[in-house]
């Protein structure tokens, strides 16, 4: 073939830069910089990670509406599903490790509006504050059946009791601008 182009295989052994391999260095990952048209707002969604603090975003910052991409496991994007997923509740990360029991980071309870599976979240550096506080507050609300989905995947939505610990992971423990913004004092 006159004029083709060919690229060498990569030498025995030798992996191929990074920039190369086209899935951010993780098999069966694939890392994009572009963003998306967020399904249920239409806001433009950036997916830059050094904006977010996430790698695999899937949900818009600010209605907080998600995607069903996963499957398996965040980033793998093997569910066939495509569907909008609510923001439904909140629940802490499970995780003993660094926090110690009873604590964590915040993550989003999604649920998949077309298959009803549930799943959680990090929650974004950019991700709306207000707009998650108001996600908890509705979280009261939640039917028996969505209750009984919850509790049979082990996940625990956050109740009111907690709100103090939500106050103080979203707002920070001396933000006077949330207690009048909330009539709470």
């Amino acid at each position: 073939m006159e004029g083709a182009l060919i690229h060498p295989a990569p030498e025995r052994g030798r992996a191929r830069p990074r920039a190369q391999r086209g899935h951010g260095g993780r098999p069966g990952r694939i890392q994009t910089e572009a963003g998306f048209h967020c399904n249920y707002c239409q806001a433009y969604v950036s997916a830059v990670s050094f904006l977010s603090g996430v790698r695999n975003r899937n949900h818009c910052p600010y209605c907080l509406w998600s995607r069903h991409l996963d499957l398996y496991a965040a980033g793998d994007r093997l569910a066939a599903c495509k569907s909008p997923m609510e923001p439904i509740g909140l629940t802490l990360k499970a995780t003993c490790k660094k926090y110690g029991p009873g604590q964590g980071e915040l993550m989003l309870i999604h649920l998949c509006t077309d298959c009803k599976r549930l799943s959680i979240n990090r929650i974004a550096a950019d991700d709306d504050p207000e707009t998650i506080f108001v996600i908890f507050e509705s979280s009261s609300r939640l039917d028996l059946q969505t209750r009984s989905s919850l509790d049979a995947s082990s996940i625990r939505a956050l109740s009111a009791v907690q709100v103090g610990k939500v106050r103080e992971q979203l707002f920070g423990v001396n933000n006077i601008r949330f207690f009048l913004d909330f009539d709470v004092l």
